[in-house]
């Protein structure tokens, strides 16, 4: 039996022993004799003047899980009741504007006594009279949870007319070039989900598709549980996606420009009544990000050396659009059934025109040209996905599953030409890479409480990935006036992958001590073929991921945390491609089918303190990077560079994170985030040891500043120091971004000005060099980019008597984006 044969028979029977077990545990409350279902009431009333409070949003949580339960407002007696409530421990969060949020912990439905009247409630006041003006507290950026940090996308006005990039841009944990390559922790390789599914496209390819405008938050999650797939280095980035549960027809519409050609909007319809949501949506942003460019190089064969220096200008970004929509029933109140679709399109350029002087240690003479190149990327996606969810009688016992769907169309090209000093064409290049993917993703997920404290969570997960890549390149022929396919150059390859894995997951609590252990077990199967070429790799793999966390609750507000995992880097298709494809006219890429997994053991540890709204949060984390992978350039012919990979030995990352939300004033909200680490990588390169580390940080402020009720003004500042790789140095950056939102009609219309860069220092600069070769290239994008953004929500707030039937079940407050 094979090791493939081994898992499916392991994984059958693990789902075998699941739903057996969901009988026996669901025939402990027989159809007949339901468990009663309980409710909770009260009268919400304002602490000054003891009148009562209308409209204030009650929101009830179930403790174990911090989950919403369910929600609904007061109406015109400061009346609310909450119904349909299984047997259980909740906590109740009562949130109105201008009030301090008030909270009940610990409310329990019981068998025998299933109705709990609250009585009268007070909450107090939370306004700071100025004069005329009424400042508000306000609800910090960012959020920190047990497992993760939430960004408060609606907070961050700075970034509204930008995509999940400019977010990401201040975010903990999080840096992103002028480019917008993303990292996380220092790594690029993070798993990207969207709404907790996967992407069909690359991960800085899908963050650029998603305005900021659309997104709800962002959860950072750099030690997921073994529930989680374990793809990537640094961890998980999810974005959650706008949808609304407000009874009635409700919306929300965004339109923005900038300079520079940039322009977009999108718009979000819902529909809710009873038992049946539908939302549905759309959008179109057109980003162009002008800058400059200066490199110089240099390359050594047979002691002629050869110099290049190029400056020039370039322009890159391009249009996104799609649509996405879907439709949510609740087929029984245990039973909810999720459908949903999204289809888009990308295309992304990036423009060259770039001056050139040449010249060689064995010829005196200097040569000038002109490259113009255009590297252009996209091509049309989409994905399909159902959910379902049954929840049992017991509290925290249910099951779900997934499945999806997803498929993307993916062209590249990249050409390159040189002119004379005349203008003349002198030479080209066009190099291509195109082909379909499309992946089918399979799960299912079962929790079973074991008692009021305790649970056992376990699930099963089938991917199944398929694509088809055509690499070609074409040389300019002067004589017949045409480009020329090169034969020797052009490949096709097929690749399949199929990823099994099963995980068990046992969490509880002793006192204020809680833990979670998990173990992921998968089996990895990857076949590469190259079609015509008669030549195969296959990949035939089981791993297992052990994952720990747990956090201790101590007395005034303070926390303690900590959690290890196991992840995985897998290789990406054509970085294993053992053929040569030239990306450019001066650089050229050969894949190892040799390399190895990244494996990587992370340690976190946190400390959370609340001083009355503020917040300080502080984590230390170690990781360790076994076979790490390195991108490694040599000199392939005169002027022209070779890319490939290589295991070069491991890297090390110690560090901490410091994040301080302070509310100086009633009017003012800083955040303070620090991230400060030591970076190593060791091992063997070019057939000796090498030993590089850089001491590396980075800090970001953001300030928000209220004025009144419906003006607020936001500044931040970013800085990232250098840092360095097995062959470079990255220099360091620093810029400044401020933004000004005015609301109008009673928060029905707003308007937002964004100003980007404001003093022109967003820059990249990297410098590369090994045996034979040097290279040393600078960006700068244009500064000083403003946008402008209205937004208009439809239908914001509900009629009376909608709000006093205690149909909604959605949290806003002051400032937060309702639709």
């Amino acid at each position: 039996m094979n090791n493939f044969s081994r898992f499916c028979l392991i994984s059958v029977i693990a789902i075998f022993v699941i739903l057996t077990i969901i009988p026996s545990y669901a025939q402990q409350s027989p159809r007949r004799n339901p468990m009663p279902k309980g409710s909770i009431k009260g009268f919400v009333y304002d602490a000054k003047n003891s009148k009562p409070v209308e409209y204030a949003n009650v929101v009830l949580y179930r403790r174990r899980t911090n989950e919403q339960a369910t929600g609904t407002i007061t109406d015109s007696n400061g009346f609310f009741s909450l119904t349909d409530l299984q047997v259980g421990l909740y906590l109740l969060e009562i949130k109105f504007i201008g009030f301090k949020a008030f909270t009940i912990d610990s409310l329990r439905i019981r068998p025998n006594q299933i109705e709990l009247d609250l009585g009268r409630i007070e909450i107090t006041p939370d306004v700071l009279a100025m004069g005329s003006v009424e400042v508000l507290g306000e609800k910090p950026i960012i959020e920190f949870q047990i497992d993760k940090k939430v960004i408060n996308v609606s907070k961050q006005f700075t970034s509204i007319s930008g995509t999940a990039v400019d977010v990401l841009e201040n975010v903990p944990s999080v840096s992103v070039d002028i480019e917008g390559n993303v990292s996380l922790r220092g790594s690029d390789s993070f798993t990207l989900l969207i709404d907790g599914r996967p992407s069909i496209l690359d991960a800085n390819d899908a963050l650029q598709t998603i305005p900021a405008s659309t997104i709800e938050n962002i959860e950072i999650v750099t030690n997921p549980s073994a529930k989680y797939d374990p793809d990537g280095v640094a961890g998980i980035i999810n974005v959650i996606t706008k949808k609304h549960k407000q009874s009635g027809v409700t919306g929300l519409i965004n339109v923005n420009a900038g300079n520079y050609g940039s322009y977009g909007g999108d718009f979000l319809l819902s529909w809710k009544r009873s038992h049946t949501n539908i939302y549905f949506g759309a959008d179109y942003n057109k980003r162009i990000m002008p800058g400059s460019m200066h490199s110089e190089s240099w390359t050594s064969i047979n002691n002629d050396t050869s110099y290049i220096n190029a400056g020039g200008n370039v322009e890159w970004g391009g249009p996104s659009g799609g649509f996405r929509g879907g439709i949510d029933i609740d087929l029984t109140p245990a039973d909810l059934l999720r459908f949903s679709v999204r289809y888009g399109s990308r295309h992304r350029n990036r423009d060259f025109e770039r001056d050139y002087k040449q010249w060689s240690s064995q010829d005196d003479s200097t040569t000038y040209y002109t490259s113009i190149s255009n590297f252009s990327r996209g091509g049309d996606y989409y994905s399909i996905n159902l959910d379902y969810r049954h929840t049992f009688p017991k509290e925290g016992h249910e099951i779900s599953s997934q499945i999806n769907f997803d498929k993307r169309e993916g062209d590249e090209e990249s050409l390159n030409e040189l002119l004379d000093e005349l203008g003349s064409k002198t030479s080209g290049q066009i190099s291509t890479e195109s082909g379909p993917r499309t992946r089918s993703e399979f799960k299912v997920d079962y929790v079973l409480p074991v008692n009021e404290d305790d649970r056992i969570e376990a699930g099963y997960q089938s991917r199944y990935m398929l694509s088809d890549d055509k690499n070609s390149m074409s040389n300019w022929n002067a004589q017949s006036n045409t480009y020329v396919l090169q034969d020797s150059f052009s490949h096709t390859t097929d690749y399949t992958d199929l990823i099994q894995s099963s995980y068990l997951i046992y969490a509880g609590n002793v006192s204020s001590l809680e833990f979670q252990v998990g173990l992921r077990g998968e089996y990895t199967y990857r076949l590469i073929k190259l079609i015509g070429e008669d030549e195969e790799f296959t990949i035939d793999r089981w791993n297992i991921y052990p994952t720990f966390h747990t956090s201790y609750q101590m007395s005034n507000g303070q926390q303690l945390m900590a959690s290890y995992t196991r992840r995985i880097y897998r290789a990406r298709g054509w970085q294993l491609e053992p053929f040569l494809t030239w990306m450019d006219a001066y650089n050229v890429r050969r894949g190892n089918p040799g390399l190895k997994p990244q494996y990587i053991d992370s340690y976190e540890a946190g400390y959370q303190k609340t001083i009355g709204k503020s917040l300080l949060s502080l984590e230390a984390y170690y990781r360790v990077t076994h076979n790490k992978v390195e991108r490694i350039r040599t000199v392939y012919e005169k002027d022209i560079f070779l890319m490939t990979f290589e295991n070069v030995g491991q890297d090390y990352a110690l560090g901490t994170e410091l994040m301080l939300a302070l509310f100086p004033t009633k009017w003012w909200n800083l955040n303070i985030m620090g991230n400060i680490y030591d970076y190593r990588v060791e091992g063997n390169l070019y057939g000796q040891s090498f030993d590089e580390g850089s001491f590396n940080w980075s800090t970001r402020v953001n300030n928000t500043f209220r004025l009144g009720r419906s003006t607020r003004i936001q500044l931040s500042g970013i800085y990232r120091s250098p840092s360095v790789n097995a062959q470079g140095r990255t220099e360091g950056n620093f810029f400044t971004n401020a933004a000004i939102k005015q609301d109008f009609y009673d928060r029905k219309l707003s308007a937002t000005i964004q100003l980007m860069d404001i003093f022109g220092t967003g820059r990249r600069e990297f410098t590369s060099e090994g045996p034979g070769f040097y290279s040393n290239f600078e960006m700068q994008r244009a500064a000083r980019m403003i946008s402008l953004t209205l937004t208009y929500n439809i239908n914001n707030y509900k009629n009376d008597q909608d709000r006093k039937n205690g149909e909604n079940d959605m949290d806003f407050d002051e400032g937060d984006t309702v639709f």
